[in-house]
């Protein structure tokens, strides 16, 4: 009975709700104005927010036991809790604002988020070959803008980190014209010839591949789901097959023991007639 209620969409419908309605509490916390009118009642709500967190935990380690730690999914849940639970005191604002980490379970409770991330997951790979792609362009773009402005704008690219720093911010197109590249380019007219590239590398090429490698994961993922679900189909249908089969053999077997036991009947009669 216990398992049954765990796994009901009843009871993970009220968990997801809880999760949500807590999350708001914990903004409505950080309004002084909201704390001083409801403060105590916000307090309250927390607590049993958290307490009811734990009965769940509680629960789905009675029901799964060992087993539990099994999926990703169980320990993610169980860390979060674990962290809320932990003494936030004097000192320890950070271990407070922590809380608001509880949130994260609806990634667990919400099945298309919780595809959302395992397929983000999948990507990583992918995503860490780009990632080192575009490493090895800021470091090489990072050297040239060092070498070749650093004199002109030190605050700008006077250090390799000051560059890579301008150079983000570049590459982000946050006030990169006005606010970098055409006052560089009173002192320096040619150096849009690195700028542009640069952007175009960078911004247009390079980060559109982290897009086009999460769409692919992500549809890989709903392919691997689809062939799931489909084999689980399949596995159900040859097992219902299967069984509609012995029923026909067993009802064929019945129809034909009593064929023979009427043929009997008829055949005794037959003699008791004769005789």
């Amino acid at each position: 009975m216990l398992r049954r209620f765990v796994e009901s969409s009843r009871f993970q419908n009220f968990i997801t709700f809880v999760i949500a309605l807590n999350a708001v509490i914990l903004g409505f916390e950080t309004s002084q104005t909201i704390m001083d009118v409801a403060g105590p009642v916000l307090h309250a709500l927390d607590q049993i927010a958290v307490a009811i967190f734990v009965v769940e935990l509680a629960m789905k380690l009675v029901v799964y036991r060992l087993s539990f730690f099994k999926k990703s999914w169980n320990i993610f849940d169980f860390t979060i809790v674990a962290i809320t639970l932990m003494p936030a005191g004097q000192g320890l604002s950070v271990l407070r604002a922590l809380r608001i980490l509880r949130a994260f379970r609806l990634i667990s409770t919400v099945p298309s988020m919780r595809k959302v991330v395992e397929a983000l997951m999948r990507a990583i790979p992918g995503m860490m070959s780009v990632l080192t792609l575009l490493s090895l362009v800021f470091y090489v773009s990072a050297v040239m803008a060092t070498k070749l402005f650093g004199a002109g704008f030190p605050e700008w690219f006077g250090t390799i980190g000051e560059s890579l720093y301008s150079l983000f911010q570049i590459m982000t197109l946050e006030s990169w014209s006005m606010g970098i590249v055409r006052p560089v380019m009173e002192s320096y007219p040619l150096a849009w010839l690195f700028f542009v590239p640069f952007i175009l590398v960078t911004t247009f090429a390079v980060l559109n591949l982290f897009i086009a490698i999460v769409v692919d994961a992500m549809s890989t993922h709903v392919d691997v789901e689809e062939t799931r679900t489909r084999d689980e189909f399949q596995i159900d249908h040859h097992e219902i097959m299967d069984e509609l089969r012995a029923l026909r053999q067993e009802m064929a077997k019945l129809q034909t023991s009593q064929n023979s036991d009427q043929n009997t009947s008829t055949e005794q009669q037959a003699d008791v007639r004769q005789t």
